[in-house]
């Protein structure tokens, strides 16, 4: 499984911390920045990461930035990305069972970094649940 992953400066701690954590399940990443803290603008890095979700360069998307919701947003403006703003183990798993999300965000400002852990766990190994939730997102997209 490849994983891309990125946010703003706020995210920066959490990106690092995931990206070992991934690494120690032996998953393939791809790193999208920032580099370091320094102020940054998490569209600049959300754009790419959705890109290679779309081009079938990565399978999920894990971003993050201080309330989540920045990046998410700006995740969402592509057609082939269904990212969800989670902060809990419960709302990770719906993100996969029934909205098949394939980005996960997370809000370094507002959860614990084992929270976050916890969360990228859950979404990786949780599989679309399909059934009505399939007809529900293949309404998502705009045609």
């Amino acid at each position: 499984m490849k994983i891309a992953i990125g946010g703003d400066h706020a995210g920066f701690q959490f990106k690092e911390t995931i990206k070992e954590h991934l690494a120690a399940l032996n998953l393939e990443i791809i790193d999208f920045g920032p580099k370091n803290e320094e102020s940054c603008d998490y569209p600049d890095i959300a754009h790419p990461l959705a890109i290679s979700i779309e081009k079938k360069e990565a399978d999920f998307g894990i971003a993050i930035c201080g309330s989540g919701n920045g990046i998410s947003i700006t995740l969402n403006k592509h057609q082939g990305i269904r990212s969800a703003l989670c902060w809990n183990e419960e709302l990770a798993e719906l993100a996969r069972l029934h909205n098949d999300a394939n980005v996960l965000a997370l809000p370094a400002r507002f959860i614990s970094i084992e929270m976050a852990l916890t969360c990228v766990d859950v979404f990786l190994n949780t599989n679309f649940e399909g059934g009505r939730h399939q007809r529900r997102v293949e309404k998502i997209a705009i045609k």
